[in-house]
């Protein structure tokens, strides 16, 4: 079988679970390292011609990651194409294990059996409320129904806006100010939060800087993300007011 994956979380799972199966991953695919596959452009305007050329059996797509006009392009070319769309760490778990069987693993790979033990008992944090910026420029936050989300909440960190209509809200600086979080967290994908960029803005709050593949992605990095964002939750920093 030959695989194009256009998500990075997928790409590592594939390469780590079955290796030589991937012929494709976008500019965006950077684990594992050393990654010996065609680039193919990024997540959200990938290069169909380049991925039609290397005559994929099956191409991964992610509901978040990639575009539905992409999708649909390569299903009219008569590329095969999967689909993926977890919102929670189990649903994440349970869809890597039948997405991997369905690939050709026989049996389920070390890292999976370690993911589904690390959040069978993740650490117990102190419950905290958050707001979860992935955007400046304008602000975008975590909202409700997410895969990150529902990792922040198994933490014992509670999204304000856990409850909005929309995925992704766009409040403007004084509305997430104005809801006196105990804690901000700024993960460093898709935006790369720094330890002077996003606290300034929350002058005298808690800020955790965190890494978004462990926040975000699904695949290998599950098993490692539990005790990871525990340890940097726990250590937030408290940045210089803006201007």
């Amino acid at each position: 079988m030959r695989v194009v994956s256009l998500v990075p979380s997928l790409t590592e799972a594939v390469a780590a679970t079955l290796p030589g199966l991937l012929v494709g991953a976008t500019d965006w695919c950077t684990h594992p390292a050393g990654l010996d596959v065609a680039r193919v452009g990024g997540s959200k305007y990938p290069d169909l011609d380049a991925i039609r050329a290397l005559r994929p059996d099956l191409v991964l797509l992610n509901v978040e990651e990639n575009r539905r006009a992409d999708a649909d392009a390569l299903a009219a070319a008569g590329v095969p194409t999967r689909v993926t769309y977890p919102r929670t760490v189990a649903g994440a778990l349970a869809e890597l294990g039948e997405l991997l069987g369905e690939l050709g693993a026989t049996v389920e790979p070390d890292w999976l059996t370690a993911a589904r033990k690390a959040w069978a008992a993740p650490p117990a944090l102190a419950p905290r409320r958050a707001v979860v910026p992935v955007w400046r420029r304008p602000w975008v936050v975590l909202g409700g129904d997410t895969f990150a989300g529902d990792v922040l909440r198994r933490l014992g960190v509670r999204n304000v806006y856990a409850e909005h209509p929309e995925r992704y809200p766009r409040p403007e600086l004084d509305e997430l100010r104005g809801h006196t979080p105990d804690v901000v967290v700024l993960p460093d994908e898709p935006y790369r939060f720094t330890a002077t960029d996003g606290p300034d803005a929350f002058a005298g709050t808690p800020c955790a800087l965190v890494s978004g593949r462990h926040l975000t992605w699904y695949g290998p990095s599950l098993a490692d993300a539990p005790a990871l964002l525990a340890a940097q939750l726990a250590n937030p920093v408290v940045g210089p007011a803006g201007p």
